[in-house]
């Protein structure tokens, strides 16, 4: 949409017109609110009418009233007299002055009537009423009947329409898919990167929607539904979008949560009301996001049985995709990460006949993503998209796409003209694990521990060979981290062997170790450490299988039994001495891990802590930092310290008091220069 009013060509104008006011027609819904509020108004009045009856009086006291001159007004009815009378000293402000004497027709005739013009003051008038019997019966009804039709029209109508008709309640059962078309988007498989299997699949079902006959010639028949199937930010939405870009055919979107509400049956409803509008509008594409909230594995469960809302709008998806018409060209695109947990009829052959797996980018693919999301960016002559693509393993393609966000932001707040290198490191350091809290105060003993635990991470994997080598060490707290030691792989692991898992978990080992060895204490700095290793150990044994004395075997049980509600004894796999087994060697393996990663870090002492000294002084340094300590350089650059001295004896000559920050004193690679202060 063009920048400028806000009013795209398929909006109405609701502008002032030149030369009269702005008039605004009250919208449907408040005028059926008003109509409500005014009948409800009425009703009440009319039920309550009969609040304030007048007084049942007998003859007697009537031909009191009239001998009194107590009557302001007569009305002889057939079935009886009312009238009102004239207030007196016994009377309160609240008593009703009005009366009715039920006296029978015949009693009145003409000698009663004399009497009465007679005895009755001339200037009071007497009239005479006749009131009709079927009149009496519709008012006495009418209160009843206003109550009938309220409830017919406000209530059991709307819910009659519930099933596709308007009104307030009856848009329940309408789907809340959205339309996209190509004209609509601006997404296309240009903007696709990184998971080039995945554009190729989806390339069939766009051709086969555009020429059909070509595939239908050799007896083929397309895909009913195409499952994408990959971890979150992986591009399964964005691959939807582009799909819709691609496509010359209608584009129906939804996600799986829209078909859920409190009222059981509504989501049915919604499927079948999205799957008759696609059929009416074939050939199209069927977009249904995030399937796994509603197509869950069925069975019985906490949730219920076969009347829950869930269960039943699956039976309606599992209908509308395997019904009697197949002759239709309705594809079914469906997307999830938790394929693990769907109803096997959901993903057999007929209904999402292909899973098209979309899998984290390997080095190739994020540089590619990283040159897709850069375009708008401008980016620097020192900027290498290659080394940060191999910089970010694991990294999905929001996570890359978040990376050059916050670069820019980054920039932006430092006031530069373009984005550099160190930018992008910093964005990546932050995307991963949060923010540098470099205004945060730290203990002197506090900082020297951390300095000690990093220097024994970074020596021991340094040393290991089948470790990834060191990129970074830090130890600015940066989000829930008091330090951090950053690798950068020099390839993706799509497998991990044994030799680098044992590697892992001896520099895991060796923080913990490089505190008690120096600090003569140690802390609760290395949990996730402690975490990580016992992970990898006990997977190696119930997973992986590699463990001698268990074998070839593994005990962790199936995806399936892992989403049950409820863990019983009896569902395990393995016996009690199985278990016992289990425990023993991940023990075992930790217990050597530990031992290992004390002998480097014993025999190593002097490189652990100059490490840890250059560590306190710069607070970062690189790998080529760490090479160059390890083989007996020093390190000739001012540190922290030294340069927030100078910042400070500058601020003091030129009379100005200025916030002192502490910047990163290191680029993130090479032996550049320092970044100056200020």
């Amino acid at each position: 949409m063009p920048e400028g009013d806000g009013h795209g060509p398929d909006q109405p104008d609701n502008r002032p017109k030149p030369g009269g006011p702005n008039l605004k027609i009250p919208s449907r819904g408040i005028v059926s609110w008003m109509v409500f509020l005014g009948l409800a108004l009425m009703l009440v009045v009319l039920l309550t009418s009969g609040v304030n009856q007048p007084e049942k009086i007998d003859i007697s006291t009537f031909w009191m009233y009239v001998q009194n001159d107590q009557i302001e007004k007569v009305q002889l009815r057939e079935d009886g007299i009312t009238g009102t009378r004239i207030r007196n000293d016994s009377d309160t402000e609240r008593s009703n002055l009005e009366f009715e004497l039920q006296y029978p027709a015949p009693a009145m005739d003409s000698e009663f009537i004399r009497e009465l013009r007679s005895t009755l003051d001339p200037k009071v008038p007497i009239k005479f009423e006749r009131r009709s019997q079927l009149l009496l019966t519709v008012l006495s009804l009418l209160p009843w009947l206003l109550l009938v039709a309220f409830f017919w029209f406000f209530v059991f109508r709307q819910l009659r329409n519930a099933g596709g008709g308007g009104g307030m309640l009856g848009n329940f059962g309408r789907s809340k898919h959205r339309v996209t078309t190509k004209e609509h988007t601006n997404v296309t498989f240009a903007d696709v990167a990184g998971i080039t299997e995945a554009k190729e699949e989806v390339t069939e079902i766009i051709e086969f929607l555009k020429n059909p006959k070509k595939f239908q010639r050799l007896g083929g028949r397309i895909p009913r539904g195409v499952l994408l199937v990959g971890q979150p930010g992986c591009g399964k939405t964005l691959l939807a979008k582009a799909i819709a870009g691609e496509a010359d055919v209608p584009f129906f979107s939804i996600s799986g949560s829209d078909f859920v509400e409190m009222f059981v049956g509504v989501g049915a409803s919604r499927v079948r009301d999205l799957f008759k509008q696609a059929k009416e509008n074939s050939p199209c594409i069927i977009f249904l996001d995030e399937i796994d909230a509603v197509g869950r594995r069925r069975g019985a469960s906490f949730a219920g049985g076969g009347h829950d809302e869930r269960e039943q709008t699956l039976n309606a998806i599992l209908v509308e995709m395997d019904g009697f018409e197949t002759d239709d060209q309705v594809i079914v695109i469906a997307a999830t990460n938790r394929v693990d947990v769907l109803d096997p009829a959901l993903i057999r052959p007929g209904r999402f006949d292909r899973q098209v797996y979309v899998s984290l980018p390997d080095v190739k693919g994020r540089y590619e993503i990283l040159k897709v999301h850069a375009r708008k960016v401008k980016l620097g002559p020192n900027v290498d998209m290659r080394r940060l693509a191999r910089g970010t393993p694991t990294f999905s393609g929001a996570d890359l796409a978040a990376i050059i966000n916050e670069s820019a932001l980054l920039a932006t707040m430092e006031e530069k003209e373009f984005v550099e290198q160190d930018d992008l490191e910093e964005a990546r350091d932050k995307v991963r694990w949060g923010r540098a809290k470099r205004s945060r105060e730290i203990d002197e003993k506090e900082q020297s521990a951390t300095a000690y635990h990093e220097a024994g991470h970074a020596v021991v994997q340094s040393l290991e060979e089948h470790a990834d080598p060191v990129h970074k060490i830090s130890i600015i707290p940066r989000g829930p981290f008091g330090g951090a030691t950053f690798s950068l792989p020099e390839k993706d692991r799509t497998n991990l062997t044994r030799n680098y898992i044992l590697a892992t978990m001896r520099v895991l080992c060796a923080g913990r170790l490089a505190e008690e060895r120096f600090c003569g204490d140690i802390n609760t700095g290395a949990s996730a450490d402690i975490r990580q290793a016992t992970e990898l150990a006990r997977r190696m044994v119930t997973e992986w299988g590699m463990n001698e004395k268990l074998g070839f075997i593994a005990y962790d049980g199936d995806d399936a039994s892992k989403q049950t509600m409820i863990d019983l004894p009896s569902a395990k796999e393995y016996s009690e001495d199985t278990a016992r087994i289990i425990d023993e060697e991940v023990h075992r393996l930790i217990d050597q891990a530990y031992h290992d990663a004390r002998r480097i870090v014993e025999g190593n002492a002097d490189n652990v802590k100059v490490v840890a000294e250059a560590l306190i002084k710069y607070e970062t340094i690189t790998g080529e930092d760490i090479k160059a300590l390890l083989a007996g350089e020093t390190l000739d650059r001012p540190g922290v310290a030294d340069l927030l001295d100078d910042e400070a004896k500058t601020d003091k000559d030129v009379g100005q008091a200025r916030p002192v920050t502490a910047p990163d004193p290191t680029p993130e690679f090479g032996d550049g220069p320092l970044p100056q202060p200020g």
